[in-house]
């Protein structure tokens, strides 16, 4: 179940000049069941299309996608792919995208449309499904799940006891030839963004040259997840998914790691959401809102809490109790507009040589 590594950089290279779309009303509300999900099939949707373009698992998605089917005739076509590459997709089609519907990982992707005034406002319901946090302060896109940072270690090298309490002990002397980053991946840039807002830039910037000084670089958080469970490197930061899919592909007696999460309120303790949003420029507006009502609706949200993506509901009275800690116990939920468009992060990234 590996996944696309999805480069920080393509997203925040695009262009400012770049031509955007005007931001349309949301159309109106699509009829809802009583679990919150749309109406069956056979509906005021039946016979619809809908075109999503997809950052989130693919293989999560393609359930979701099917269930949403079978409840509103709403035929969807999936793209799925990098997100970052997706949203830069979105800004060079403007107006003339295809796409309905952006569902991405992380909320710097959705910001950089956001800014850009590419998305419409999100049905007030479906908002409220979740957490106000949990969502754009614009609320032009809607929080569907979460995922949190952590620490993971290879058991055979070192205790749990003995694993960093802070995302900043990484960067010390002790941890030198030790580490493992992967930091061209979108889950790392959310972190620095902490650290900056933190530490300050200039303290961000240090921290990510000592990192530089004492990892092994990988191309993605499967490969630091395989290589700190094979004993290649000690440890390294991913998100808490990561380590759950080794474990399902390994199995777990040849499983030689474990996770640790950092103290709470450190940068390293981040919880951060999933979003989706519809483009302003859909012609499909109604399809699109019913799309967004579904994934913050309890059968969605179970679809997500019991899959293989090991990801957090983020919708009220849906737990997912396939991972070990409670959300509440992990790490601080960022807010999307502490995230911002992670351009900074970037920067510093580029800066320290790590991209």
């Amino acid at each position: 179940m590996r996944r696309t590594v999805r480069p920080v950089l393509a997203l925040c290279a695009v262009s400012l000049s770049l031509a955007v779309a005007g931001c349309g009303s949301s159309a109106a509300p699509a009829a809802t069941s009583a679990a919150g999900a749309p109406a069956a099939a056979g509906g005021s949707l039946a016979g619809q299309s809908l075109t999503v373009y997809s950052g989130q698992h693919q293989q999560t998605v393609q359930v979701l996608v099917k269930d949403f089917e079978s409840r509103t005739g709403v035929k969807v076509q999936l793209r799925s792919g990098d997100e970052a590459e997706l949203a830069n997709q979105i800004l060079q089609e403007g107006k003339a995208s295809p796409a309905d519907v952006f569902y991405a990982e992380n909320p710097p992707a959705l910001t950089n449309l956001e800014e850009r005034g590419l998305l419409a406002p999100v049905d007030t319901k479906t908002l409220q499904a979740v957490s106000a946090s949990d969502s754009s302060a614009r609320s032009d896109w809607v929080g569907v799940s979460a995922r949190t940072a952590a620490f993971v270690f290879n058991t055979d090298r070192m205790s749990a006891s003995s694993a960093p309490t802070s995302v900043r002990d990484l960067a010390g002397a002790a941890w030198k030839g030790k580490l493992g980053i992967a930091p061209s991946e979108t889950d790392f840039a959310p972190i620095i963004t902490r650290m900056i807002a933190s530490d300050g830039q200039a303290a961000a910037k240090t921290w990510l040259e000592g990192l530089k000084a004492n990892a092994k670089v990988y191309n993605s958080n499967e490969d630091l997840v395989a290589a700190v469970n094979r004993g290649e490197v000690a440890g390294g930061v991913i998100d808490h998914y990561y380590w759950y899919r080794l474990r399902d592909e390994q199995g777990a007696g040849k499983v030689h790691s474990a996770l640790h999460y950092f103290t709470p309120g450190d940068p390293g303790a981040l919880v951060d959401v999933s979003g989706a949003a519809v483009l302003s420029a859909s012609k499909h507006q109604s399809a699109a809102q019913a799309w967004l009502t579904y994934l913050t609706s309890t059968p969605a949200q179970t679809i997500i809490a019991t899959s293989q993506s090991y990801e957090y509901p983020l919708a009220a009275g849906v737990q997912n109790t396939k991972v070990s800690q409670p959300l509440a116990q992990v790490g601080t939920v960022a807010s999307p507009g502490e995230l911002g468009d992670g351009k900074q992060a970037l920067q510093l990234l580029q800066d320290a040589g790590l991209l």
